[in-house]
């Protein structure tokens, strides 16, 4: 029990670190932006954000359902993840850990949308903060594709729970923009403030969560694939 709670936390803090990475950082302010770039009433700018947040939860819970269970439907792979997946955790770890530090860069094309694509939203008025919500969601930059697929799905397979880990991930990337909703409904003008101040705080925060990630994939290397015994 006390492990499953550590996992949902982990769920939690991996959508809270990717939705201040910069990448999906921007691309959030920006879809925010964008669809209530023309709304005057406060209520409907704050209303996008939770569309938008709501249309991101849904694409990553609807990905994290369809890799989980399709992993777990085949009885061989299934068997196999059950059996082997400590031996992966560790490594899986610590690539994330490397990934987080921004040593090396990669770059998986452009997340933005197409012109047409761009009026069709644009005539859906805020309901289309929802459809940005999924198709940046599906966009996935490194730093986020690397915290899903390498962070939460494990812990998904790990603990058969892919609709509680995927819904929680989700509530961690919602989290910060439903912040810079309300920034740009009743303060539009501190919005880039708050930008600079979470950026500065997101460095750290990804880089201690990347020393934290190193040093447990090595604990769980050593005790798992090389069978050494810590006392604890």
């Amino acid at each position: 029990m006390e492990t499953l709670f550590v996992d949902l936390v982990s769920a939690l803090w991996l959508g809270i670190l990717t939705s201040i990475s910069p990448c999906p950082l921007s691309t959030n302010i920006a879809a925010i932006s964008y669809v209530g770039r023309r709304v005057e009433k406060p209520g409907l700018v704050l209303f996008a954000g939770l569309l938008y947040t709501t249309g991101r939860s849904i694409a990553y819970l609807v990905v994290a359902i369809l890799v989980t269970k399709g992993l777990l439907s085949i009885p061989v792979v299934s068997m196999f993840l059950q059996r082997n997946l400590n031996l992966f955790l560790g490594p899986i770890m610590l690539l994330l850990g490397v990934l987080l530090l921004d040593i090396w860069k990669f770059s998986m094309g452009g997340g933005g949308i197409g012109t047409g694509m761009q009026k069709r939203i644009d005539s859906m008025g805020v309901w289309g903060a929802g459809v940005l919500g999924i198709l940046f969601a599906l966009a996935f930059c490194p730093v986020s594709a690397g915290l899903f697929f390498g962070g939460l799905i494990p812990l998904a397979v790990k603990n058969n729970a892919s609709v509680i880990m995927s819904v929680l991930y989700g509530l961690g990337t919602a989290l910060p923009v439903l912040l810079f909703a309300v920034l740009l409904a009743f303060a539009a003008n501190r919005v880039g403030v708050a930008f600079k101040k979470l950026t500065a705080i997101e460095i750290w925060v990804r880089r201690i969560t990347a020393i934290i990630l190193i040093l447990v994939g090595i604990y769980l290397i050593l005790k798992h694939n090389f069978g050494l015994y810590f006392g604890f």
